[in-house]
């Protein structure tokens, strides 16, 4: 079953509407058009309780004011672009700076800012959302006018999963995620220390103190980013891992110990960032006057690696005219 209902109102006017989709076992998955933001995910635990586990603000006027980027559809480019500079075709192009002397998840009014146009659908054993989004050429400094279409979909195993697809009438980056931040105790169920997660990762993209790729790719081996085998997720991480495989599978297994909450992760693309929310906090509470700290919450955003445009030794992350960007990530929630 998807419900539609005004989520909020934006200053020029225009109304948000948020969809939940909500399956047989009460389970859902909430959306909005500004952003293509995840408001709410509600999943039950090992003794059959539900909880929110996604962070999120109460109001639209919280997610235009938050600086975190809460749950929202990333683009052109997820993750950091060194100095905001890259070259196309022989051609040095700047794109607008938001993150010290970097360019960050799109730039400062970046996919996750924009009002996206929306269309649902109830189809059998799953509900489906299609957003669309046409971002113009010279749109942060980006080539090309690029159509984007991202299409969430939950079905009654309590699977997210969200597809993208983009297509350009000139040559372009393009390197869309979502940037939902999960808690699998609750939102409101404290730091993330109780998790236990294992990335399939040999290696990471090592960064600077601005966290942009120095171009080595270190072992995991021996440092807190091995990950292989299940552990507890006390430490900080904002780092990419290069995950091993190709095509689409499972890349993530993480699991709240003490709910029973867990959520794997499955995706075609070559990385994934973990964050585990170091620069959480702020003055805007979340849902239900919940007080934002670090360590709050955990991301995982599947991605191809950050400032790949400056590494030929990195993955490719430009869009020919003419060619389409497809990718597919699903997130699994279960219980143990």
């Amino acid at each position: 079953m998807i419900s539609r209902k005004q989520f909020g109102t934006m200053p020029d006017g225009k109304a948000i509407f948020a969809y939940t989709m909500t399956n047989t076992s009460g389970a859902s998955v909430k959306i909005m058009e500004y952003g293509g933001i995840i408001i709410d995910i509600y999943v039950p635990d090992k003794n059959g309780d539900f909880a929110d586990v996604t962070c999120g603000y109460e109001t639209l006027e919280d997610y235009i004011k938050g600086d975190q980027n809460q749950g929202a559809l990333i683009g052109r480019y997820g993750n950091r672009i060194g100095k905001g500079k890259f070259t196309l075709n022989g051609e040095e192009i700047q794109l607008n700076l938001n993150d010290g002397n970097n360019h960050l998840h799109g730039g400062p009014t970046g996919f996750g800012t924009r009002v996206w146009a929306s269309e649902c659908e109830e189809c059998e054993g799953y509900d489906k959302l299609t957003l669309t989004l046409h971002s113009p050429d010279g749109d942060e400094n980006y080539p090309g006018n690029l159509d984007v279409t991202v299409v969430y979909t939950f079905n009654e195993e309590n699977e997210l999963t969200i597809d993208y697809t983009a297509t350009t009438d000139k040559d372009t980056l393009c390197n869309l995620t979502n940037h939902a931040y999960f808690n699998l105790a609750g939102f409101n169920g404290g730091d993330i220390c109780n998790h236990k997660i294992m990335i399939d990762a040999d290696r990471y993209t090592e960064t600077d103190s601005e966290l942009i790729p120095t171009g080595d790719l270190p072992s995991v081996e021996g440092t807190k980013f091995d990950l292989r085998k299940p552990t507890m997720l006390t430490e900080y991480y904002d780092d990419n891992f290069c995950l091993n495989g190709e095509g689409f599978r499972q890349i993530v297994d993480v699991v709240d110990t003490v709910s029973g909450r867990g959520m794997k992760v499955y995706t075609d693309l070559p990385g994934v960032q973990l964050y585990t929310g170091g620069f959480m906090g702020g003055d805007i509470l979340y849902k239900r006057g919940v007080k934002s700290e670090p360590h709050h919450a955990f991301c995982l955003e599947t991605q191809c690696w950050p400032d790949s445009p400056n590494h030929e030794n990195f993955t490719n992350t430009v869009l020919r005219a003419g060619e389409t960007y497809r990718t597919t990530t699903k997130y699994s929630f279960y219980f143990v």
